[in-house]
């Protein structure tokens, strides 16, 4: 067999989201930041993303992250995370799940009942606390960047939907929270294609309409993530959640780019935003529990420890508590002859 690239790869889901973690197989990267090692895999190297989450070796809903070495001197390893359409600042589920494959895997030491370690993401340093049983990793705490309120009932006006009105948040990301009752929604897997139809129309209005920019990071820029909200269907969660990530760019005259795909999971930097609104609608105190619901049932449990200023907005450090469960070890490969190096996408599903 002749193979062009092999990469090392350890699959893992965090409460139903998929968050591959490249072990092997890439070179570390320029930068003295990891955000400025991954300014330089976008601008240089993107073909790895479109490698690991593109057809045939991806599918919509997979996010991907690369194992690097740390820049910070209190950070014990770094991690780039891959999206379809982006590479975020930080990200809840594949946190989770690259702490448990650090830890499951050896290449961090597991201490059991608690190993305490420091990931460096690019939009931060991130404390994880894992509570660890014979070699298992049985929950994942982390403190996640602080999160901030931009706007709180803002009207937008979104083609063929009409006048919404949104939140708009950052917990990692810059969020657009909307009411899913305001479209008849419960937010019930047999809803999928509706909720990704309406969270993508929201969330391009909001783009065009609410512009944001992260006052100490610029180069987090813009709502990129749409959220719907509604109640728990049942008694062991506060709030439920369906979080529409991006697999294109919409196009307001072609109805078939509406569409995105669904977060499986509650959704961690998302809770860090509903978490935030909540608090500055007096409805949710710092240091109480949040537990919030995914589309699946599966459960995030957040909290708000304490506040701080980010540029001017009064700004909250958030933890989120959830479970990753590793699926799979794989090398995967590119075949130098393969007419699809960097895979591909096809409209019926993306």
């Amino acid at each position: 067999m002749r193979i062009s690239r092999m990469i090392q790869a350890v699959d893992a889901h965090a409460c139903g989201e998929p968050g591959r973690v490249i072990v092997g197989g890439v070179l570390d990267l320029p930068g003295d930041t990891v955000f400025k090692k991954m300014k330089h895999i976008e601008q240089h190297g993107d073909g790895l993303r479109k490698v690991m989450l593109n057809e045939p070796r991806g599918y919509p809903a997979s996010n991907c992250n690369l194992i690097v070495a740390p820049c910070h001197p209190e950070a014990d390893a770094g991690y780039i995370i891959m999206e379809h359409t982006e590479y975020p600042g930080m990200s809840g589920t594949n946190t989770i799940c690259v702490a448990t494959v650090l830890l499951e895997t050896g290449m961090l030491a597991m201490k059991e009942p608690i190993t305490e370690v420091t990931l460096e993401s690019p939009a931060g340093l991130i404390r994880v606390r894992a509570e660890c049983s014979g070699g298992k990793v049985k929950s994942v705490t982390f403190e996640n960047v602080p999160a901030f309120v931009v706007h709180v009932d803002r009207e937008i006006d979104v083609p063929h939907l009409g006048k919404v009105t949104v939140d708009v948040a950052y917990g990692g990301m810059f969020y657009v929270l909307s009411d899913a009752a305001r479209f008849g929604l419960k937010l019930v897997p047999e809803e999928g294609a509706e909720i990704v139809r309406i969270g993508e129309m929201i969330k391009a209005a909001a783009q065009e309409q609410l512009p944001v920019v992260h006052p100490d990071q610029p180069g987090f820029a813009g709502i990129t993530i749409a959220v719907m909200t509604a109640p728990p269907l049942g008694p062991d969660a506060d709030a439920r959640n369906a979080v529409v990530v991006s697999t294109g760019k919409l196009d307001w005259d072609n109805p078939a780019t509406w569409t995105g795909v669904l977060d499986r999971s509650p959704c961690g930097t998302g809770t860090c935003a509903r978490m935030v609104v909540q608090h500055a609608r007096g409805e949710l105190k710092l240091n109480e529990d949040f537990r919030h619901e995914s589309i699946l049932g599966t459960l995030f449990t957040g909290r708000l420890l304490e506040e701080q200023r980010v540029g001017d907005y009064s700004a909250f450090v958030p933890s989120i508590t959830g479970q990753a469960w590793i699926t799979g070890f794989a090398n995967y490969v590119v075949d130098p002859d393969d007419p699809f190096p960097e895979g591909f996408t096809v409209g019926d599903i993306w």
